[in-house]
């Protein structure tokens, strides 16, 4: 929820430096809800299903943009509501995956332990295969850095690790590690491309400072 929160405020803080003007406050309160039902419950043991209010607020956005007198009122409900799509929701995906496996009733931390040593394995295989290896380019207009030999050794450092851990993270069986790998490593390339697409878009290099020597918090997770 916090580095959903953060990443919405950074998210509009540079939609607003690039002349938009999306609805911050009604933008952050539908990227929250889906987190708030799981949090309510297990802090004040109350069950209170809050999900509804993703289907309602949207609307009233559009209600909301009637009396902005925008000149682009459209673009304004369009990146609002850009936000919760591109960073809650997913996040709130996330949540679920780490109760998911042998019993998905409980929280299993070494689900998200699996998840992030292939992620970074992914990244570490891209990164070394790219630099000894790389000469074609996967997206050279978004990302010039970035080959299909980077891409490659990264899919295949992460299968690797995938099939280790297999052996010591129990809470889904081998193939599906293997294939949570596949998905991973493909997805987190695409992932950073669409970052690196959206700040080509408004001129930036680092999406914040919030994080020394990662830049913002779009740029890290």
């Amino acid at each position: 929820l916090l580095i959903v929160i953060l990443g919405m405020l950074e998210f509009y803080r540079h939609l607003k430096h690039d002349e938009k003007q999306p609805q911050v406050i009604p933008g952050l309160l539908l990227g929250v809800i889906p987190f708030m039902t799981p949090l309510i419950e297990s802090i004040f043991g109350v069950s209170a299903n809050l999900l509804p209010l993703v289907l309602i607020l949207p609307y009233i956005i559009f209600i909301r943009e009637l009396y902005s007198k925008a000149e682009k009122p459209f673009t304004n409900i369009a990146l609002t509501l850009l936000g919760p799509i591109y960073l809650s929701f997913p996040l709130f995906l996330f949540y679920l995956y780490s109760f998911q496996g042998s019993s998905p009733d409980h929280y299993h931390p070494t689900n998200v332990l699996g998840y992030l040593f292939i992620l970074w394995s992914a990244d570490t295989g891209a990164y070394f295969a790219g630099r000894f290896l790389g000469k074609r380019k996967l997206f050279e207009r978004i990302s010039p850095k970035k080959t299909w030999e980077g891409f490659a050794g990264g899919l295949l450092l992460s299968l690797i690790v995938a099939f280790v851990i297999s052996h010591y993270y129990t809470g889904f069986d081998r193939t599906t590690w293997m294939v949570l790998a596949l998905i991973i490593a493909t997805t987190g390339a695409f992932g950073d491309l669409v970052e690196s697409l959206f700040k080509r878009s408004i001129a930036v290099k680092d999406s914040g400072s919030i994080l020394p020597g990662h830049g913002g918090i779009l740029d890290r997770f």
